[in-house]
């Protein structure tokens, strides 16, 4: 189990290390055509991507390097989201990366999900008062 985990780990951390790199620096393939080209196009243009290739970066890193990793997890939690939605709704030709992006996620916070236990807690405890 442990190698499962291991593997899994620094896939995803490379797989958005690399994403992060390759958004920072603009190295990218053609431009996608259609709608999915035109939305991603905006959102370069405006400098939302920078912002999401950091926290694609950031949280890649965590997971490489094995510290933090519910950190790094919750980091990619949204993006990867983002990612499947753009899939199913722009991009459906690459829905089958996007699921085992997914995949990878899910089981890796089914590992740690202990480091999640408090975020499902129905009345959580504040820090230096009673409970609400």
């Amino acid at each position: 189990m442990k190698y499962a985990v291991l593997i899994a780990r620094i896939l995803l951390g490379l797989a958005f290390v690399a994403a992060g790199v390759m958004n920072i620096l603009h190295l990218k393939q053609k431009p996608m055509p259609g709608d999915g080209g035109l939305f991603l196009s905006i959102l370069s243009t405006h400098g939302y991507m920078t912002v999401v290739a950091l926290v694609m970066l950031v949280g890649g890193l965590l997971l490489l390097v094995g510290r933090f990793v519910p950190l790094g997890l919750t980091l990619l939690g949204p993006v990867i989201v983002n990612i499947l939605l753009f899939h199913i709704f722009f991009a459906p030709s690459g829905l089958v990366e996007a699921a085992v992006i997914l995949a990878l996620d899910i089981f890796l916070v089914v590992v740690y999900r202990r480091a999640f236990l408090g975020i499902f807690a129905a009345g959580p405890e504040v820090l230096g008062s009673p409970k609400l």
